[in-house]
């Protein structure tokens, strides 16, 4: 995201949740007002990353979706690792965030799409 706003308003995200740890109520709260950055920003595929992310969290009380291979295998589901799908995966959702800030890697577009492809089959 290119807003100064936006890009406080993540690295505020980041230090809450490294410093307080996981608060579903507040990141949700702080995933719709960075969707609204977004939205100014004609973003479609972010908006739809933060929608989908804070419903996800509202959803479950967690982020419970792993971070996305490296080079999707062609006909296969996209799961990444072991991790069971009712344990937090702050890893994940920390990974998410910094995708946040610099979309304009081809790589960074990319893995936000399989996290919306990945939050949509959940």
């Amino acid at each position: 995201m290119e807003n100064p706003s936006a890009q406080k308003l993540i690295n505020k995200i980041q230090v809450d949740l490294f410093k307080n740890g996981f608060d579903a109520d507040k990141l949700v709260a702080d995933l719709k007002k960075l969707r609204e950055y977004s939205l100014e920003e004609n973003n479609p595929v972010l908006t739809k990353a933060l929608r989908l992310t804070y419903e996800h969290i509202e959803a479950n009380g967690a982020f419970l979706i792993p971070i996305p291979d490296d080079e999707p295998i062609e006909g296969e589901e996209l799961v990444t690792d072991e991790q069971s799908g009712t344990e937090n995966n702050l890893e994940s959702l920390e990974y998410l965030f910094s995708l946040f800030t610099d979309l304009s890697h081809k790589t960074n577009l990319s893995d936000l799409r399989e996290y919306n492809k990945a939050l949509q089959a959940f």
